[in-house]
């Protein structure tokens, strides 16, 4: 039996108790719709497809960092209280990558607000950035799925878990000193676009270029046209705590459009004016605010693209020549040892 046959039957054949390791408590009740110890389980379950999708082409690693202390924790005095929180990782090297000479590295953020890396999504992006010889690191930044109800619920959305992903590009380049630091690249879509967009605002000279794909960018309007359920996931007591009626001003410190004067990295937005998740408003605050600062960067509008939300992460003509506008931009910056042509 192939080794990856034989770990799928082994994950699915042990007893579900066996499988999920029991999820700290949560602080508040869970959300109706989310289920901790079946998330878990598929999540194990995807984490085997990554090996079969790019196993061909890249070593596959996944491990574990420090983040900063959960900042709900009530009993701060408790033992473990003020512990970092344990940081989930994905860490992706072509097979074929030279070594012996510096090499640059991709930030890769997943999407949200609640999910995690995932093959459906993500492998074709992964697989298309490692041809090109890029080594990629992929944090499973706190809120994300797969992790048990506690891990969903120390989201800090647009706060600490911008500074997970920017710890896990520091942990990245201590852990390989083949990785050169001034050749450093972030990539995200969604909500990983809020977190793209954060990160080079607080670390304009960490990143040598960055890619926001229909990035969230306007926390304020957002709230003015999602529904209340979705409303709900921010305000919740364990995420910002209060709804953007109740403190606007800590909304708008979480947005990317508010920081617009702080960007001094080499920037690429798309945006699609029929997406159904990112509005395009939000989106184009984001260009007008960066216009008015003077800053320098490259967008591309994209009218009525197919797929809406997700039109350059599909299989089509037009989401491969997007793609291939991104490696471009990138490949400009980050000189990688097979830039697409």
């Amino acid at each position: 039996m192939r080794p990856l046959a034989a770990l799928a039957v082994l994950a699915l054949s042990l007893p579900l108790a066996a499988q999920i390791p029991t999820p700290r408590p949560a602080t508040t009740p869970q959300p109706p719709a989310y289920n901790g110890q079946n998330d878990v389980l598929l999540k194990r379950m995807d984490d085997l497809l990554w090996y079969q999708k790019i196993g061909d082409i890249a070593d596959i690693d996944k491990s574990e960092y420090g983040g900063a202390p959960n900042p709900h924790v009530k009993n701060k005095k408790a033992p473990g209280a003020t512990n970092p929180l344990i940081i989930h990782v994905y860490t992706f090297i072509p097979k074929n990558l030279d070594r012996t000479k510096k090499q640059p590295l991709i930030v890769y953020v997943h999407q949200g607000v609640h999910q995690s890396l995932d093959t459906t999504i993500d492998a074709h992006q992964v697989r298309e950035l490692l041809l090109q010889g890029y080594t990629i690191v992929a944090t499973d930044y706190r809120g994300s799925t797969g992790y048990g109800t506690g891990y969903y619920q120390d989201i800090d959305y647009g706060g600490l878990e911008v500074d997970d992903v920017y710890r896990g590009m520091q942990w990245m380049l201590q852990r390989y000193s083949f990785l050169d630091p001034k050749r450093v690249g972030i990539v995200g879509w969604s909500h990983g676009g809020l977190i793209t967009l954060m990160n080079i605002f607080a670390h304009p000279h960490d990143f040598a270029c960055a890619y926001a794909g229909v990035p969230v960018s306007d926390l304020v309007a957002r709230m003015g046209y999602e529904t209340p359920g979705y409303l709900q996931l921010y305000s919740a007591p364990y995420a910002i705590g209060e709804s953007v009626h109740d403190d606007i001003a800590e909304y708008r410190k979480r947005s990317p459009v508010t920081h617009a004067a702080e960007l001094d990295t080499p920037l690429l937005i798309h945006t699609n004016t029929n997406d159904e998740d990112v509005n395009y408003l939000e989106v184009e605050h984001l260009i007008q605010a960066l216009t008015f600062e003077h800053k320098k960067f490259d967008y591309k509008i994209y009218q009525d693209a197919p797929g809406g939300h997700y039109f350059n992460r599909i299989d089509t003509p037009l989401a491969v020549e997007s793609r291939h506008d991104i490696y471009v931009f990138l490949a400009k910056y980050l000189h990688p040892d097979n830039p697409p042509k």
